[in-house]
């Protein structure tokens, strides 16, 4: 986990009440929500604000079910598609707007722009979630008393052309001359400031923004939005044991970060190379000694052609499934392939040699299941994710990245097609991401179940034969990835691996045994590694 993510995940708990403990003798969070309604009804009556026609309460209805009252009307909706996730006892779910005000900043044009005016705040004034006053514009034009920017005020960027820019925030500190903000800002007003903060920093936050930010073409926050937003308020004591934690912690994670920020730089000048040397030696036999008592992989391959065969029989392969190709070495020193009665040389297909007690196999022949994914129907509702192609990196497999199908639809997947453990997910189309894989696995993914979009294939070893692992280091190698455009299909600007390319790939295949400890040494080097450049 790097720093990014680790501060990603500290700020989650944080808002889900999992950082500090609760105390409860605290004041729950409804009373205090209730003091804010009344302070709210008396400003308004003195008509120093205007009356908040969506004012709303959430609760929680005897059925365990999520509820909005809104206050002018009466009318109660259930919101249970809208809360992300459940908050402690004496927690509240509220919207935004009821816990602070908010105001899109000002219009300006270019004639106003004055060497001497006010400052003017805009998107390229937040600098990694501080104010920066480096790059700034003043203007001469008459600016309304609620655009003028007060310290705690917090300051969001509401429209840019990067849609990663909308929703950057800063608290608004130490300021010592009048500023005001440009229009595609914002600025909300919370005597829960810093708490707020934390929140628009957050998961919760950003997968609100996600869902309005991709109704419309345009990257923007608009003020309705953003006032409705959902935000889980503890206690004003718990809020306070939050953020002394997060600032605790704050400058560990710093530490952390930059330390991984050096570890990576390192990484990506040294590790891809002795990775690349320990994965060719790997998959050529050469890391690991061969042991005789092992046995064979021709041992192995009889053992996957009967267990093919017990699964045709039990209707859970296709007879087509047993028609698989031998690859042997000829008297002449070549290699050929024999399937059914049809032999001819691939004498051009094999990379390098490998040990006596090895076999160079199609990836079809160890395998119960290779198809590409389905495209997907899209839906808001987080229930069943699907792994696209961002999902697999290098690095691993990360669900953070899915979107999720609409829930009615999972009902036309197979069986099949549903992920398992150690299902391999390849990267089947497009250039950047082709041939990069990961390995799935169900703890990683909080949802349960999981299907593939259908820009990755899904490649499902018979395990209890094949390491999931050692395939994946043999495509993670060299030998594979360097070719790897030349093995696809379609033009420059669109190469796709099709299903029947992954199916006909050729592989170096070592007794299980040799697999298990192939993979060991693989993971001990790894480790050997980062120890060694984390000094």
């Amino acid at each position: 986990m790097n720093g990014k993510q680790l501060k990603n995940s500290i700020l989650q708990w944080a808002i889900q009440g999992k950082l500090v403990p609760q105390d409860p003798n605290d004041e729950p969070a409804s009373v205090l929500l209730e003091r804010i309604r009344k302070e709210k009804e008396r400003l308004v009556k003195e008509k120093k604000i205007k009356k908040d026609k969506n004012a709303s309460i959430i609760f929680r209805g005897e059925d365990n079910s999520y509820y909005e009252k809104f206050l002018a009307t009466g009318e109660v909706q259930c919101i249970d598609e809208e809360i992300p996730f459940e908050i402690p006892n004496g927690w509240e779910w509220c919207r935004i707007r009821d816990i602070s005000n908010s105001y899109i900043g000002l219009t300006y044009r270019p004639t106003d722009i004055s060497q001497t005016g006010t400052i003017v705040l805009r998107s390229s004034n937040i600098q990694e979630g501080k104010l920066c006053l480096r790059d700034i514009v003043r203007v001469n034009i008459n600016i309304p008393e609620k655009l003028w920017v007060q310290n705690n005020d917090i300051l969001i960027c509401a429209r840019n052309g990067s849609k990663k820019l909308v929703g950057k925030s800063a608290i608004i500190d130490g300021i010592n001359e009048p500023m005001t903000f440009g229009a595609f800002m914002a600025i909300c007003k919370t005597p829960f400031y810093k708490y707020v903060y934390l929140f628009l920093q957050s998961d919760c936050f950003f997968s609100q923004l996600r869902e309005v930010s991709g109704t419309t073409t345009i990257n923007q926050l608009t003020q309705n939005n953003f006032n409705t937003f959902l935000i889980p308020l503890p206690s004003a004591l718990e809020q306070q044991r939050i953020i002394a934690k997060v600032e605790e912690l704050m400058p560990i994670l710093e530490k952390y970060n930059k330390s991984q920020i050096n570890l990576d730089k390192l990484n990506n000048e040294i590790g891809p190379l002795l990775k690349k040397s320990i994965l060719q030696e790997a998959i050529q036999g050469q890391l690991v000694p061969q042991i005789a008592e092992e046995g064979t992989a021709q041992k192995l391959l009889e053992q996957i052609k009967q267990e093919k065969q017990k699964l045709v029989k039990e209707g859970k392969l296709k007879k087509s499934a047993l028609t698989d190709s031998v690859i042997f070495k000829g008297d002449d020193n070549k290699y050929w392939e024999k399937v059914g009665k049809e032999v001819r040389c691939i004498d051009d297909e094999i990379p390098f040699e490998i040990p006596t007690t090895w076999a160079w196999v199609r990836l079809n022949d160890i395998c119960s299941y290779i198809q590409r994914g389905k495209s997907p129907k899209y839906s808001l509702i987080k229930k069943y994710p699907v792994i696209a192609q961002k999902c697999n990196q290098w690095s691993g497999f990360s669900i953070d990245k899915a979107q999720f199908i609409e829930p009615s639809t999972l009902v036309s997947y197979g069986e099949e097609r549903l992920l398992q453990d150690g299902d391999l997910m390849w990267n089947s189309t497009g250039l950047g991401t082709l041939g990069r894989m990961a390995i799935y696995w169900s703890s990683l993914n909080p949802y349960g179940v999981a299907v593939a979009d259908s820009h990755v294939t899904v490649i499902r070893t018979l395990k209890q034969f094949v390491l999931p692992k050692y395939l994946y280091y043999y495509f993670s190698s060299n030998t594979v990835q360097s070719v790897i455009e030349d093995k696809a299909d379609g033009s420059t600007k669109q190469k796709e691996l099709s299903t029947t390319t992954i199916k006909g790939y050729i592989l170096p295949l070592p007794p299980l045994a040799e697999q298990q400890r192939i993979v060991a040494k693989i993971e001990e080097l790894a480790s050997i590694m980062s120890r060694q450049m984390a000094k």
